[in-house]
């Protein structure tokens, strides 16, 4: 069962398909990562150009994650928050989607094992 089906089955709205490694053979990897460019300007304070708690709060609605929590968000930028500001930009924002990605991750490990000859 597709972890998909499985957030469908148990109503679970933290369950997710990845379709980031679909994403990157279809658009390329410049086109990927203009995508993630795009939603981390979906997501950001636009005065900050950061991704805030305020921002995430605000834009739950567009990403029907509405049923989160605040300690769940402050999470979700702390997992992220490299520099230890409380906002994620872009760079912090990219690395999380990658390590949050198995399949990204899986991928890039491949590569590496390939480029390193082992």
């Amino acid at each position: 069962m597709s972890s998909l089906s499985r957030s469908m089955a148990t109503n679970d709205p933290l369950l997710f398909e990845d379709y980031f490694p679909s994403m990157v053979e279809r658009l390329g990897t410049d086109g990927f990562m203009g995508e993630l460019c795009n939603g981390f300007r979906l997501l950001m304070d636009v005065e900050k150009g950061l991704i805030t708690f305020e921002s995430l709060k605000m834009n739950t609605l567009l990403l029907g994650l509405q049923e989160l929590r605040d300690d769940d968000l402050v999470f979700m930028l702390a997992e992220g928050d490299l520099d230890g500001d409380g906002a994620l930009n872009r760079m912090e924002f990219c690395i999380l989607m990658f390590r949050l990605s198995p399949g990204l991750m899986d991928g890039s490990k491949l590569w590496w094992v390939k480029k390193m000859g082992i």
